[in-house]
């Protein structure tokens, strides 16, 4: 990991990985929009309401991985002082908390004409709430302190304390009564949702995925120009 560590080489990496992750993306999405709203089938009981499906779960998906892959670098940061591992955590915070809106946004679109409402206040989209407010409560941070350094260890606590939230997000529908309904892909015994829906959930998931990687790298990349150029002015300044 510690390779990874020189800027001149991960951004080399990086920009001969974009124009591949860019593709990727593209490509994913047509094919996961196509397969998701024209040809798959439209639900028994949900009828063509469930398309929302095809945006909503990959959206909240990721914004779980990504909190937790924030934790992760922090925890990184912390442990190994990978020079890169807290411009990882903050590169992708904004991108999770897209993705956790769209969640929402798009539970709550998908939840009217389900429920008869567009938001209760039961376990999963409480908890789902509160996983938004810690990705804006991270962002936060970093945006109202100056100091890098201080801003860089708070927003540690904040991601590795966080991460608590991604396990009660996940089993909250099991753990309590609540509307939502539980899970129907990742549980023991198998999908229980039938193939032609599984085949766009899958490509919209890795198309969210690709989509997530490529804002990362071009995010690392203008955060490592950022950081040069304050170095840059930091060192004029001290020749003063």
């Amino acid at each position: 990991m510690q390779r990874f560590a020189n800027p001149t080489l991960f951004l080399k990496l990086a920009n001969a990985a974009l124009p591949w992750l860019i593709a990727a993306t593209v490509l994913l999405f047509a094919a996961g929009l196509y397969t998701g709203l024209v040809t798959s089938p439209p639900d028994a009981r949900q009828g063509e309401t469930v398309r929302i499906m095809y945006i909503h779960v990959p959206a909240a998906s990721w914004a779980l991985f990504i909190y937790v892959g924030m934790a992760f670098f922090s925890a990184i940061a912390i442990i190994f002082r990978h020079p890169l591992a807290d411009a990882a955590a903050k590169s992708a915070a904004p991108i999770g908390a897209v993705y956790c809106f769209l969640a929402l946004a798009t539970g709550s679109l998908w939840g009217k004409p389900m429920w008869g409402t567009w938001w209760v206040w039961d376990a999963r989209l409480t908890s789902m709430f509160v996983l938004m407010l810690l990705y804006l409560g991270y962002i936060a941070v970093w945006n109202s302190i100056d100091d890098p350094h201080r801003a860089a260890a708070i927003a540690r606590v904040v991601a590795i304390v966080g991460v608590i939230n991604v396990p009660i997000v996940k089993f909250s529908v099991n753990w309590w009564n609540t509307l939502h309904q539980p899970a129907s892909i990742l549980k023991m015994g198998g999908p229980s949702i039938d193939r032609s829906m599984l085949l766009p959930l899958f490509l919209m998931a890795l198309a969210y995925a690709a989509l997530f990687f490529t804002l990362l790298l071009l995010s690392l990349r203008s955060e490592i120009a950022a950081r040069k150029l304050r170095q840059a002015r930091l060192t004029e300044i001290g020749k003063h």
